[in-house]
């Protein structure tokens, strides 16, 4: 317990001011998985299409500060709060900030050569969710919320 107050205290503050949020849209992000995806992927962005590569310089802390605050909470919910689940919730923060990003899906095998699925989301050239293993993966859709 003293060290993940250690933890939470040595935490930039932008990131420590982010994690009840984050917690709210991976909550969000866990109802999302749960619907069926062909009424919600609406709200993902333009199928098939990404965003630029490109991204302000300004946006750059805010695009790492919601990377962390996501993974980190995403550790701490009391539901399943994999790659979808971290990716939609990611998504949603940026947006909020008005920051484009690009929601990836992926089909592959995974560590045991089983067939796995896997999501990751990218904003500007960062991966901001599902970095692991993801290149394991083909992309079968994407979904561009472009945002100015």
């Amino acid at each position: 317990m003293i060290a993940k107050l250690h933890l939470y205290r040595s935490m930039d503050p932008a990131v420590r001011k982010m994690l009840p949020e984050a917690m709210i849209q991976l909550a969000y992000g866990r109802i999302f998985k749960a619907l069926p995806f062909k009424k919600v992927s609406k709200q993902l962005g333009e199928s098939m299409a990404e965003t630029s590569e490109e991204i302000r310089p300004e946006d750059r802390q805010t695009v790492a500060a919601v990377s962390q605050a996501v993974q980190l909470m995403s550790r701490y919910t009391p539901w399943e709060s994999m790659c979808l689940v971290q990716a939609v919730a990611a998504m949603n923060m940026l947006s909020r900030r008005k920051i484009s990003s690009t929601l990836y899906l992926g089909t592959g095998k995974d560590e045991k050569d089983q067939f796995a699925a896997h999501a990751w989301l990218r904003s500007g050239p960062f991966i901001i969710t599902g970095a692991k293993g993801r290149k394991r993966y083909t992309v079968v859709g994407k979904f561009a919320k472009e945002l100015t």
